[in-house]
């Protein structure tokens, strides 16, 4: 066997460390095996195949195009105003903008994508460029995590195929590692933040002054993502392979020893966060999602790369974890490290959809294919993943910035079963792109995957890692102008060489890993898995696994958390669901104290639910009583945000824009309700006077339009009626207060003035002046300019975008200049945890514990509400309720330039309910600080 691994698979072998290489590819032994479904689905013909490959080569141009014309050396493009995102000079993201080095960021992650790309040349000037232009001596304060996966990964795959294309004689004769040599450079700057007792490194250095010191701004942090720690032995150790430097495999494998030991013992589960002093557990929820993800991944690949058999020991002690508790088919939920069996929420994130391509990779097919199916049918409702969604697919975060984690896993199952569904997939896939998020300058973040609203926002890892494996999907092995056989993916999706696990073998390798824990032999029955195993004889195998998903999304009725076994416990009734508690039912207070939970009169008329655990009747009760006290917090939450009206759409249809253009727009509590009754289309034309507030002087101008009017001097619903009487169709009112915008501040709904306002018949929407400025230079520059007015971006106007006409490079910036919508929720998914998902899921053990209480305080004032009005999840008889249909409006009167009137106001029943949570909060951080 060559140093780059046989491809056959066989039965075991004590040298796992040489077989290993074979499990680098996309499929782990599998790629004989594209031909094996051919009942599935119709194949897809060669020049389909080739056809969409060309459109992802001509989508990738106009992103990177993009991004070369307008952004460069930016790190990242901003595709709705075509400029670069530059550092300091856009408004603050928060943690999100902790991956700008200026360092041109796109251009290092976008590297070895030109070669999995043929396009050889450009990958050639890019390499130059990155030599000649980027400065990493800059005083900025970078993730230590993403500056590793993006950066360093990206110029070590750079590095990987620019010693692979000099072999082959034709490109990159002058090349002489200079790659490598900004990789080591940038490799020893991160090195101090792994200056702590564990050996787990600070979250964040700065690039120029590294840690502690004054003027670098950072090393005051006490913790970090189990993903951040464990992400870093890929590239560090290929760093050390490359350059011969020990010191980096040794820090990042110090890192992952101590992860491994501080793991949950009886669970085998790690948390999301932990203190890299201590090494205490911060946050002691678990799953395979944001937080976690990759250092699953690479405990994995790690084996696969450098051959140390405790690296596979390890993940397959955490794998077996993970199927046991996470895994609730097709569903993978969060639990508490050290109470497996509780869930910790009842919402998964866009993260996890990378697990089902890391299960191909271990060999377990029938999970993978389910998770997957359940994953493309949340998409096929809602065009892309939401950044998160509930047990019963419903949106939680609406954001997608264009994550290819799903794209990653689509192409990992072709590879793995040769079944042309996953081809179809891909194509929805590529659709949807350049249906939703094509822009002129790229493509864009949906802020809103309901509404189709923009985000000014072009992430690196979009060109990093979702054009390669959409690319890798369609393409023949005659297509790729290497062997990709030959590398293993990072999670960046850059590719290094499998021939490093032979070179510089200077780490000494013990296996630790027996030492904590008894392993279950039959994980390591196959290294590289038999083909029976993972292939029966069935050609629908897959199908069959799929077929009962199919569906699943649009029939499943809620079933919260409660986990299918437990559900009907020997013909027991179901536990009392926070949902329909009520404080005066004998019955449900009766049901209570079974679980351990009861009432305390407050001096202020309130009562305060507390849970004490040894009080429960039983363990399963105490277990029913933790879980009622987690869903009454969720549930207000929950509740507060699906009573709110969703935000609208203004969508700009006309040309050069043709639809690609939506902001984000407030609703009005009056008006025609545009979820209701079709849309309004129409030419838009200021009012005058502006703000609206008489009778209008140009009705004439009005007519058949949409009226234009600024916000301020008197109620909305007069501006309404004084445009509707002079005939507009519909109105947008623009906010008065220059240099607002949806980035920064929370969307805006419209209040009535007190009185009836039924005579109000024309829909009205609100735009902040940023979203409002795009509308009046779009005026400005091309006079006239039609809008639709929806509850949701509508498909673009094929017939008219044919009419499209080339146009000049100003044009283009004035086409982008009008596109704006940038979330002020988003924020990187490790740090977007709501304060009662933090205090909640940081106290597992509360069961276990004598001297714990779970505490949530409750108005019985309140208790009294048509409990019809809480109904979120499936009722006795299996009925789905339609919450949206069951939403309530809720009048104020309130000066329209009062800017109190915005999303997140409204007073709930259920919310009133928990009105004291925050006080009980602080008691569960109190617990935080007792360990089991």
């Amino acid at each position: 066997m060559s140093e780059a691994g046989g491809r056959g698979c066989g039965s075991p072998v004590p040298q796992r460390a040489r077989w290993s290489l074979v499990a680098a590819t996309a499929a782990f032994c599998l790629v004989s095996a594209t031909s094996v479904w051919t009942a599935g689905a119709e194949p897809m013909s060669r020049e389909e195949k080739q056809k969409l490959g060309n459109q992802v080569l001509e989508m990738f141009d106009h992103a990177y195009g993009n991004y070369m014309e307008h952004a460069y050396p930016a790190d990242e493009l901003m595709p709705l105003t075509c400029r670069g995102r530059v550092r300091g000079q856009e408004p603050s993201r928060g943690d999100v903008d902790d991956a700008l080095g200026k360092f041109s960021l796109t251009l290092i992650d976008s590297l070895d994508t030109l070669v999995v790309l043929n396009k050889t040349k450009e990958f050639e000037d890019a390499v130059r460029k990155v030599l000649r232009d980027v400065n990493l001596d800059n005083d900025v304060v970078v993730s230590v995590f993403e500056t590793n996966i993006r950066v360093l990964g990206g110029l070590l795959g750079g590095h990987s195929l620019a010693i692979m294309l000099k072999e082959k004689g034709e490109y990159m004769q002058w090349y002489n590692d200079e790659l490598l040599q900004v990789a080591k450079q940038l490799g020893y700057k991160l090195l101090p933040a792994f200056n702590t007792t564990s050996g787990l490194p600070y979250p964040r250095i700065n690039l120029k002054f590294g840690i502690r010191k004054p003027e670098a701004r950072t090393g005051t942090e006490t913790d970090t993502c189990t993903a951040c720690a464990g992400t870093l032995i890929l590239e560090f150790a290929a760093l050390s392979r490359f350059t011969g430097a020990t010191i980096f495999e040794e820090y990042a494998r110090k890192a992952l020893d101590f992860l491994w030991e501080k793991r949950q013992r009886s669970s085998n589960l790690v948390g999301v966060t932990i203190n890299i002093h201590t090494g205490d557990w911060v946050r002691k929820d678990s799953g395979v999602g944001a937080g976690i993800d990759s250092y699953y991944e690479y405990l994995l690949k790690a084996y696969v790369l450098l051959g140390d058999d405790s690296f596979l020991e390890r993940f397959n002690t955490h794998y077996d974890a993970i199927m046991r508790y996470i895994s609730q088919p097709p569903l993978l939920l969060d639990v508490h490290i050290h109470k497996p069996m509780l869930n910790a929420r009842t919402w998964m994130d866009a993260l996890l959809a990378f697990f089902p391509g890391l299960q191909v990779l271990k060999g377990d097919i029938r999970p993978a294919i389910e998770t997957h199916e359940m994953l493309y049918q949340v998409i096929k409702k809602h065009n892309f993943l939401p950044e998160a969604f509930t047990t019963d697919f419903r949106v939680h975060w609406a954001q997608h910035p264009l994550r290819p984690e799903f794209a990653e896993s689509t192409y990992f199952l072709y590879k793995a079963t040769g079944d042309p569904y996953y081809l179809e997939v891909g194509k929805t896939l590529i659709e949807n792109l350049n249906k939703y998020a094509r822009v002129p300058c790229g493509f864009a973040a949906m802020k809103d995957v309901r509404t189709g609203s923009h985000e000014d926002r072009m992430d690196s890892f979009f060109l990093a890692e979702m054009f390669k494996y959409l690319y890798l999907l369609f393409a023949d092995k005659e297509d790729i102008i290497f062997d990709i056989e030959d590398y293993i993916f990072t999670t960046e999706a850059h590719l290094l060489p499998l021939w490093l696990s032979t070179t510089n073998q200077s780490i000494s390798k013990k296996n630790t890993t027996s030492e904590y824990t008894e392993l279950d032999d039959s994980n390591f029955d196959w290294t590289c898995p038999n083909t029976q195993i993972l292939f029966p004889n069935d050609p629908l195998y897959a199908q069959s696994i799929r077929e009962p998903l199919k569906n699943v999304v649009d029939k499943s009725c809620p079933r919260g958390i409660i986990r299918v076994e437990e559900s009907f416990r020997s013909g027991a009734k179901p536990p009392l669901r926070a949902r329909d508690f009520m404080a005066t039912n004998p019955e449900h207070l009766e049901i209570l104290k079974k679980m351990g939970v009861s009432l305390i009169h407050l001096k202020d008329g309130r009562v305060q639910l507390v849970q004490h655990a040894i009080q429960a009747a039983s363990s399963i009760d105490a277990e029913d009583g933790l879980r009622f006290m987690q869903e009454m917090i969720e549930l207000s939450s929950q509740q507060q945000k699906e009573q709110q009206l969703p935000p609208r759409a203004v969508q700009i249809v006309s040309h050069p824009f043709f639809g690609r253009v939506v902001l984000t727009a407030g609703p009005a509590q009056f008006g025609l309700d545009l979820s209701k009754h079709k849309e309004t289309r129409g030419f838009v034309a200021s009012s005058k006077p502006y703000n609206g507030c008489s009778e209008l002087t140009n009705p004439e101008a009005v007519m058949g339009k949409i009226a234009l009017i600024q916000r301020g001097q008197c109620m909305f619903a007069e501006k309404a009626r004084n445009i509707q009487n002079a005939g507009a169709i519909g109105g947008i009112v623009i906010d008065d207060n220059e240099g607002s915008s949806s980035d920064t501040a929370p969307l805006f709904q419209m209040a009535g003035d007190g009185k009836d306002t039924d005579d109000i018949k024309i829909p009205m929407l609100f735009l902040f002046s940023k979203e409002g400025s795009i509308i009046l230079d779009a005026i400005r520059e091309y006079e006239e300019v039609e809008v639709l007015l929806s509850d949701k971006a509508k498909d673009r106007d094929p017939e008219m975008e044919n009419e499209e006409q080339p146009s000049s490079e100003n044009d283009s910036q004035n086409q982008s200049g009008e596109q704006i919508s940038s979330s002020s929720q988003e924020v990187d998914l490790v740090d977007q945890e709501s304060s009662e998902e933090n205090s909640l899921n940081s106290h597992p053990e509360l069961l276990s514990l004598a001297d714990v209480d779970n505490a949530a305080s409750i108005s019985p004032s309140e208790q009294t509400s048509n409990p019809t009005e809480n109904h979120e999840t499936t009722n006795l008889n299996g009925e789905c309720t339609d919450l949206d249909n069951q939403l309530q409006e809720q009048s104020e009167t309130e000066e329209d330039s009062n800017p109190n009137v915005s999303w997140g106001k409204k007073v709930q029943p259920i919310d009133s309910i928990l009105a004291d949570w925050n006080e009980d909060i602080e008691a569960f951080e109190m617990m935080e600080k007792d360990e089991l």
